[in-house]
């Protein structure tokens, strides 16, 4: 077993990964001061409920706890205010409290709401992130929490730490090859912005990482929880550093949210962002290597590199000026200077922006 920590004073936390994990979750939640006096919500979606929420329930309950469930609908459309309502409504009537904690089972959008909830309820419980995809590796750590609004993605939110996250790796060897695709899209991101070493590692480790090769998965999955819980234990709160996480994610977000939060995976529209930051810094002058290695890259692992041509621009525009990171008719950005180091821009026009997009449409 692998263990990372998140530096943040009274609120730091473990990652654990490793191999059957979930057979010890009562003791981990032990461990770490949630008892059985505690009740507890376990919020997964119907994709990983067939799959894991027996055992999950079976292990809790033989530690002799008392568990509650919610089971919203697999995909990024679970991250409404009304299923959050819904999952609030089962930790009411559940009968959960001050004490209680939040179980999330499942990828990004399981952990997203049901941090939300527990940042909510009762103006704050604790949580505990159990990730099941690879994606995960990266939203699970750092304490964003969030619902979308039709008009934006994460804009309804707060930052809420984990208890702990505890990653069993088993569990992703059920994951479906478009999603295991788009998992990598967050670990390259993490070498895009940190480590050329390790940027260089993924592609040479794709085709053993797409087969889900358990050592060099486990490596790849500490190396980027490593570098985003740095990022995150330097500045929790996004005043500066952690913006450079947000690489890509400007236009990924408004891919998704006119691809209808159902199109695009997260991981598919962050991996079209990227390729827009890349073009962006090459236009203001940086090297077209960096445009060229970033294409490689995402195309050894099998991501989208080019925006579908059915996007229609002005739509994509409009979803941006919604955007947190949308100013006095400017952005900030996260340019790559290099692989494996990253600017943030503050005065990327729209216009910009509209001329990346309608680059990235006709590399189609």
């Amino acid at each position: 077993m692998r263990t990372l920590m998140v530096e943040l004073g009274e609120r730091s936390y473990p990652i654990y990964i490793g191999s059957g994990l979930l057979n010890d979750l009562g003791s981990y939640l032990q461990k770490h001061g949630i008892t059985t006096k505690n009740s507890l919500l376990l919020v997964t979606d119907d994709n990983i409920a067939p799959l894991y929420l027996e055992k999950t329930l079976h292990t809790l309950q033989q530690s002799g706890y008392r568990v509650v469930t919610s089971i919203v609908n697999a995909g990024e459309k679970a991250k409404s205010l009304s299923v959050f309502e819904n999952v609030m409504t089962a930790a009411i009537e559940g009968g959960l409290d001050r004490n209680s904690a939040v179980l999330a089972l499942g990828g990004g959008v399981v952990g997203d709401l049901a941090g939300f909830v527990a940042a909510s309820y009762m103006r704050g419980i604790r949580f505990v992130q159990i990730p099941t995809t690879i994606l995960a590796h990266d939203s699970s750590v750092g304490g964003k929490v969030a619902v979308n609004h039709p008009l934006a993605k994460n804009m309804i939110g707060a930052f809420h730490q984990p208890v702990m996250v505890l990653y069993d790796v088993d569990t992703l060897q059920t994951l479906p090859m478009r999603e295991v695709k788009a998992g990598y899209s967050e670990m390259i991101k993490h070498g895009l912005i940190w480590d050329e070493a390790f940027a260089e590692w993924c592609l040479n480790q794709a085709e053993s990482l797409l087969a889900l090769n358990r050592e060099d998965l486990a490596y790849g999955l500490e190396r980027g929880c490593a570098i985003k819980a740095a990022v995150v234990s330097e500045d929790e709160r996004e005043n500066g550093l952690r913006a450079i996480l947000n690489l890509g994610h400007t236009i990924g977000h408004a891919i998704e949210a006119v691809g209808g939060y159902g199109e695009f995976l997260h991981g598919e529209a962050i991996s079209i962002g990227m390729m827009g930051s890349a073009l962006l810094a090459v236009k203001r002058g940086r090297d077209q290597s960096i445009y060229t290695r970033t294409k490689q890259l995402f195309g050894r692992f099998g991501l989208p590199t080019s925006l579908p041509k059915h996007l229609d621009t002005e739509a994509l525009i409009h979803a941006l000026l919604h955007d947190k990171k949308f100013k006095d008719n400017k952005i900030v950005f996260v340019l790559p200077v290099a692989i494996g180091k990253v600017d943030i821009v503050t005065d990327i026009t729209l216009d910009e922006v509209r001329e990346v997009i309608e680059q990235l449409k006709e590399e189609a």
